[in-house]
């Protein structure tokens, strides 16, 4: 069974950082590309960042709300993906996932080409 597993989330100031991890089981991680999404209640899910597989050199992308101050890597050794957060604001409040791309046509930014996900981490961001 595939697994993703979360953790780093919680309260910080604005002008604060986290880190998230997730790591995953059940799959041949470094077979595949890996996001991160993030959700406010009532809404839909929202693509944040994404990271090639390590074969087509860990490409990565972000969307315009959180470039420049939020970076995605990955290590193979550790089948894990990482969200580092920095500069956090107001509006960055949400429940983030991780998901492992199953679909590799269309847009990485898609959700529906993502087909495992994990519990989700909840970052409030507070004044």
């Amino acid at each position: 069974q595939v697994h993703l597993v979360e953790s780093g989330g919680g309260t910080v100031q604005t002008g604060g950082s986290l880190r998230l991890s997730c790591t995953v089981s059940g799959l041949a991680f470094n077979d595949y590309a890996m996001g991160w999404f993030r959700q406010v209640p009532g809404t839909q899910r929202e693509f944040i960042a994404r990271i090639t597989r390590t074969a087509l050199n860990e490409i990565k992308d972000y969307s315009t709300s959180v470039a420049g101050r939020f970076t995605i890597s990955r290590d193979n050794a550790k089948n894990t993906v990482y969200l580092q957060m920095n500069s956090l604001k107001l509006e960055d409040t949400a429940v983030y996932y991780c998901a492992v791309r199953t679909i590799p046509s269309g847009s990485y930014s898609y959700a529906g080409n993502y087909g495992y996900w994990g519990q989700g981490t909840q970052v409030t961001v507070s004044s």
